[in-house]
């Protein structure tokens, strides 16, 4: 399951949004081993896209320094689908090389790109096989676990 903040969740959406009609991506950074996503880090999308996504091979570079230096992995690798549905394609299904992260997709099809609802999922990528996961958002997090649950489907 994943568990992530509200905050967090409304900013993933929200870029997502504002690269439509191309995929947006980024990434989640947390403590290594806390499974809580806590750093949220916007890529660009240098594929600039509607159907396909590509990190900057400098950006991620950069941001795998960091997070060593932080002593913190991906928690979430996230990017968005312009007009399919929030589901692995065959391409990120192929791509997925961290094992540990929740891939998170957000459709912005059917309007959601302009405040329409969107079509939030996680999925865990192994092995090229895929598991959808519920995902569970929260207020916010403290001494490193989820307060204030809400609902989420």
């Amino acid at each position: 399951m994943l568990t992530i903040d509200q905050a967090t969740r409304d900013a993933i959406i929200a870029h997502a949004r504002r690269d439509h009609p191309d995929e947006a991506c980024g990434v989640v950074a947390g403590a290594i081993g806390s499974d809580l996503p806590t750093r949220f880090v916007p890529m660009l999308n240098a594929a600039m896209s509607p159907t396909f996504y590509e990190f900057d091979s400098g950006d991620l570079l950069k941001l795998y320094r960091e997070m060593d230096d932080n002593d913190e992995e991906p928690v979430i690798i996230y990017h968005s689908h312009t007009a399919t549905e929030a589901f692995p394609s065959r391409t990120d299904i192929n791509l997925a090389g961290e094992p540990g992260a929740h891939y998170v997709l957000v459709s912005t099809r059917d309007g959601a790109h302009e405040g329409g609802p969107v079509d939030f999922r996680s999925f865990r990528i192994t092995g090229g096989e895929v598991t959808e996961e519920e995902v569970r958002v929260v207020d916010s997090y403290a001494n490193g676990t989820a307060t204030e649950q809400k609902a989420e489907h």
